[in-house]
């Protein structure tokens, strides 16, 4: 099994990527959410990856985060959801939101996904419920070592918001109101619950 790769990308043109590893080309296919953080080609890259076999073809997956990857793996294991689908959510929903859709058992929302009607939502919604808390504990981030601070502080301010009893559906509106990148979790919480004070 091929777990992550390192090179410099030679071409990339969605879904698909191309990079050279030590002279080897590796073929990819990456979600949406992996290509805004791709560097420009020619550059450095490193992906988590993950190898799908079929009959005819062997299809390798670029993921940016370690959390991409697992989610992916979780929607594989939903049935009706193969890595095509897996690769539609992950490219119309970040990992985060995902999960909050999940919590909060919207199917609608998950339907604004193309290619995911309301009953393979449903059973998305079913079969990832109990995954859920597994994939959004911290992992060890981007492949540069970095950790996703971001997620992290809106994961922290989504599970206290929840404990002060809010809906999971209306904690990912508040949370999706305030748009100010940098905030630690104690201010992320206070200016969301500023937005439901006006509401």
């Amino acid at each position: 099994m091929i777990g992550f790769l390192k090179g410099r990308l030679a071409a990339k043109q969605p879904p698909s990527l191309l990079i050279d590893v030590g002279g080897v080309g590796y073929e990819l296919e990456a979600p949406m959410s992996t290509f805004y953080g791709l560097p420009a080609v020619g550059e450095a890259v490193a992906v988590f990856t993950h190898l799908v076999v079929r009959e005819d073809a062997h299809i390798l997956y670029a993921f940016g985060t370690d959390s991409e990857r697992r989610l992916f793996r979780g929607l594989l294991k939903v049935s009706g959801v193969g890595p095509k689908l897996a690769l539609g959510i992950l490219s119309g929903a970040s990992v985060e939101d995902f999960l909050r859709t999940v919590e909060a058992e919207d199917a609608t929302m998950l339907c604004r996904i193309p290619g995911i009607g309301r009953k393979t939502a449903e059973r998305v919604i079913i079969e990832m419920r109990d995954n859920v808390k597994k994939l959004s504990a911290p992992t060890s981030g981007r492949m540069d070592g970095g950790l996703s601070g971001a997620s992290s502080v809106q994961n922290e301010a989504f599970t206290a918001l929840i404990a002060l009893g809010y809906k999971p559906a209306e904690v990912s509106r508040l949370l999706n109101s305030v748009d100010e990148p940098g905030l630690s979790t104690t201010d992320l919480i206070r200016r969301a619950l500023k937005s439901a004070a006006k509401a």
